[in-house]
């Protein structure tokens, strides 16, 4: 799927980032219309929702480029089926970085499984990016 391509489908649809608002008022702002981020929350939740979409092309624009892999290894994402993201905590630090605590669940196969990460965001010329996270 392109990153640009959007289902009519998903736009009336809730956000999966889990905001109650609707993916075309939501996550749809940076995914595929180009709105930046004002927040690593904001920004955590929107590629929380590319993950769910399979969208590498905004997860690898929005990864700090200095921790980035080369490529996300899509066909693993596509046997998952997102189930839902809390998030836990947020912190913005003095200059330009902040933490976002957070839980997203998945099933593979029918198993349920959960990721407990406290990931690490910059923020670098007014954009916020995501640098990298410890699993808890």
């Amino acid at each position: 799927m392109n990153t640009k391509t959007i289902h009519l489908e998903t736009l009336t649809c809730s956000c999966p980032c889990g905001s109650s608002k609707q993916f075309s008022d939501c996550c749809n702002r940076y995914i595929n219309l180009g709105e930046l981020a004002t927040t690593s929350e904001i920004l955590m939740r929107s590629r929380y929702t590319a993950y769910t979409l399979n969208y590498e092309h905004y997860l690898l624009a929005t990864w700090h480029r200095d921790t980035r892999p080369a490529s996300i290894e899509v066909i693993d994402q596509l046997s998952k089926k997102w189930l839902g993201l809390v998030i836990k905590r947020h912190e913005h630090f003095t200059g330009n970085r902040a933490i976002v605590e957070f839980i997203a669940r998945y099933k593979i196969n029918g198993r349920a499984h959960r990721v407990h990460e406290i990931s690490r965001f910059i923020r670098e010329a007014g954009i916020w990016f995501y640098v990298d996270g410890d699993i808890l």
